[in-house]
C-alpha cells in the first residue's frame, strides 16, 4: 500500500483511539486523578520501552530542555486529569466537545507567544464557540453538573493550548514519542501524591482497563501520530484530529448509551465548525508567522 495512504488510515485509527480514551471516564470507577496517573504510568512505561527498542537516544540536548519537559509534563497533568473531570461531571459528549474549544482558544492567546495579532474572522470563530456552548450548557448554576462539567472542559482546553504553544516553540524538535515520554513521566510525578488509597485497592478489572488505557489508548495512538507525520503534512494531521470530538460522541452513544440532545449536538457542531476553520486558517498564516 501506498506509504500515503496508510499513514491516512492509521491517523484515523489513531483519532479514533484518542476519542476511546475518553470513554474510561466513566468506565473505570475512580476519580479523575486516579484514572489520570494509571493512565501515565503504564503509558509512560510502554513509550520508554519503544525508544528503547527504536535504539533512540534517551538524552535530551540540553538542562534547559529537561526543565521545559517539567513545565509542559504539569501542563499535561492539570490537562488531563480536568479533562477526565469534565466528561466525568458533563459526560463524554459534552467533555469532548468542550475540550475542543482549544483550537479557537489557541488563536486568541497566541498573540501573547507570538508576534502577529487577531484577525477579525479570528473573533468571528470565538463568539461561533461562545454560542455552540451557550447551547450545551443546561443550567448558569455551577450547581448543575454539565455546567460545572463545560467550565472543567475549557479550563483544560485553555491548559492544553498553553502545552501546544510551548511545545511547538521550545520542544517540537524532539519527535513526539521521546517529547511524550518524558511529559508522560512527569505527569506521574505531579500526581502520585494526590493518588487514593482506592487507586491502590482496584479490582484486577480495573487494573486490566488502565493497562489498556495507557498503552492501546494512549501510548500506541501518540507513537502513530509520529509514524504518520513522517509521510503526510502536519495541516492533514490537525485537520482529521478535529474529527475527535465526532469520534467520541458517536462511541459515547454506542458503548456508554448516552443520549446527547439535538441542542447539544447543534452547540457541537458549531464548536467543532469552528476549529476546522481555525486549523485551515492556522496553517494558511503559518509561513508568515515564520518568515
Amino acid at each position: 500500500m501506498d506509504p500515503v495512504k496508510r499513514s491516512l488510515i492509521s491517523l484515523h485509527l489513531t483519532v479514533i483511539l484518542l476519542s476511546a480514551a475518553s470513554l474510561f471516564s466513566n468506565i473505570i470507577p475512580l476519580n479523575a486523578i486516579d484514572i489520570t496517573f494509571g493512565r501515565s504510568l503504564f503509558a509512560c512505561i510502554l513509550l520508554f520501552v519503544f525508544i528503547g527498542l527504536t535504539q533512540s537516544s534517551l538524552k535530551l540536548q540540553s538542562r534547559r530542555c529537561y526543565f521545559i519537559a517539567i513545565g509542559l509534563g504539569a501542563l499535561m497533568a492539570a490537562h488531563w486529569t480536568s479533562y477526565f473531570a469534565a466528561m466525568q461531571y458533563a459526560g463524554v459528549s459534552v467533555g469532548m466537545i468542550a475540550l475542543f474549544t482549544f483550537p479557537v482558544i489557541t488563536v486568541l492567546i497566541e498573540p501573547f507567544f507570538e508576534r502577529f495579532s487577531l484577525a477579525w474572522q479570528d473573533v468571528v470563530s470565538a463568539l461561533v464557540v461562545l454560542f455552540g456552548i451557550y447551547l450545551i450548557v443546561p443550567d448558569t448554576s455551577v450547581e448543575n453538573d454539565v455546567t460545572l462539567g463545560v467550565l472543567i472542559g475549557v479550563a483544560s482546553a485553555i491548559l492544553y493550548a498553553i502545552r501546544n504553544i510551548l511545545h511547538r516553540k521550545h520542544f517540537a524538535h524532539y519527535g513526539g514519542a521521546k517529547a511524550m515520554a518524558y511529559q508522560i513521566l512527569v505527569v506521574c510525578v505531579c500526581l502520585l501524591l494526590f493518588v487514593s488509597p482506592e487507586f491502590f485497592a482496584s479490582t484486577h478489572t480495573m487494573w486490566l482497563q488502565m493497562i489498556v488505557l495507557g498503552t492501546l489508548f494512549t501510548a500506541v495512538p501518540h507513537a502513530l501520530v509520529a509514524t504518520s507525520l513522517q509521510y503526510l503534512r502536519a495541516k492533514t494531521f490537525s485537520l482529521i484530529a478535529c474529527m475527535q470530538p465526532l469520534y467520541g460522541v458517536i462511541l459515547a452513544i454506542i458503548v456508554l448509551n448516552e443520549n446527547p440532545t439535538w441542542t447539544t449536538l447543534f452547540g457541537g457542531l458549531l464548536v467543532i465548525s469552528a476549529s476546522v476553520y481555525e486549523t485551515i486558517n492556522a496553517h494558511q498564516r503559518q509561513p508568515a508567522v515564520e518568515s
